[in-house]
């Protein structure tokens, strides 16, 4: 909330503008947390294969930050 030197007249629309950024941060959050679900599944699914591991290990390991990242 950043209320500090706003008058008081424009606080409402503070309050709004602040609200649709939590929502935004929110939304932002997620959809990291899912793509990264998808990337290390699509990374450990291509582990199965000798040369998809190339591909796989890095992949993997970018989805699983990418979650922790979504997370935190």
């Amino acid at each position: 909330m950043r209320y500090g030197k706003t008058p008081i007249i424009f606080w409402p629309f503070v309050a709004i503008w602040n609200l649709i950024e939590l929502i935004f941060k929110m939304t932002g959050r997620l959809v990291a947390a899912l793509l990264g679900l998808v990337l290390m599944i699509l990374g450990v699914a291509l582990c199965f294969t000798v040369i998809g591991a190339i591909v796989g290990v890095p992949l993997a390991i970018f989805g699983f930050t990418m979650m922790i990242r979504g997370f935190f």
